[in-house]
């Protein structure tokens, strides 16, 4: 394979589904759709279906302008070895990161949920 072809919305999204409806949250966008709204196809491997399911999700609109998350980051970080003083985002701080990341590939691998034990140095 020579390359990947993408075929998304956003870079990352992440979906809730709740009692009272769903709603798709990405980088950009978000999009909902209430219980109510939810189509209720007849699903026949014969035909094709003439819906179009994501016209149907309600797009929500921005009430705020958001700046980069990465920018933001590096530069409280410069202004941090600026000033001096503690950094908010020490080694544990990471190791916690990596340890939830990996046991959420092993509460997916496994189907299950699981408890995240407290780190310590």
């Amino acid at each position: 394979m020579d390359g990947f072809r993408v075929n998304r919305d956003e870079l990352v999204e992440f979906q809730v589904d709740g009692t009272d409806g769903s709603a798709v949250a990405g980088l950009r966008r978000c999009r909902v759709q209430h219980r109510s709204a939810t189509p209720m196809p007849v699903w026949d491997p014969d035909m094709p279906t003439p819906l179009d399911f994501r016209s149907q999700w309600q797009e929500i609109p921005d009430n705020a302008v958001f700046d980069n998350g990465f920018k933001i980051q590096w530069e409280q970080f410069l202004r941090h070895v600026y000033a001096g003083g503690e950094w908010s985002h020490d080694l544990l701080s990471g190791a916690r990161g990596l340890q939830l990341a990996e046991l959420g590939l092993q509460a997916a691998a496994e189907g299950r949920r699981l408890d995240v034990p407290e780190l310590r140095l």
